[in-house]
């Protein structure tokens, strides 16, 4: 089974966010493993201790990456699923990006949007493109 991780930087202020968040995440439990993880700071110390795995696929979301249909990242999921990663971790930056420590560590970068996301709400529209990929992928009617 695929483990798949969110990591956040800076701090969920609003708790309709989090409940949001939380709500997609518990989805996802049935169909991969996932964990949530937010850096509250962006210290070189904190970097240390987020620990990933040389062997984990790291996607970097960016306004600059390579934008993807619900389809096509479903498809991707399923791929690295299938080939056997055995975890996935999606940084999604703070409000002022991502250090560069982490930059370079990221094997892929992905757009959510073209559009100009709050990082609050690029969190919820992460957690819910996973939940709505694997039921994609399992041929749900919720990805309809």
């Amino acid at each position: 089974m695929i483990k798949i991780r969110l990591v956040m930087l800076g701090r969920t202020r609003r708790p309709e966010v989090c409940a949001l968040v939380d709500d997609y995440v518990a989805r996802i439990q049935q169909y991969a493993e996932i964990e949530t993880t937010e850096l509250r700071e962006t210290s070189d110390a904190a970097f240390r201790k987020l620990k990933l795995p040389d062997t984990a696929t790291i996607v970097l979301l960016d306004a600059t990456g390579k934008q993807l249909t619900s389809a096509q990242f479903a498809k991707w999921v399923g791929s690295l699923r299938d080939r056997g990663v055995r975890e996935v971790v999606f940084l999604c930056g703070a409000a002022d990006g991502f250090p560069s420590e982490l930059r370079q560590q990221a094997t892929q970068s992905i757009s959510l949007s073209s559009l100009t996301v709050p990082h609050e709400l690029a969190r919820v529209l992460l957690a819910e493109q996973v939940y709505r990929a694997f039921t994609i992928l399992a041929g749900h009617p919720y990805a309809k």
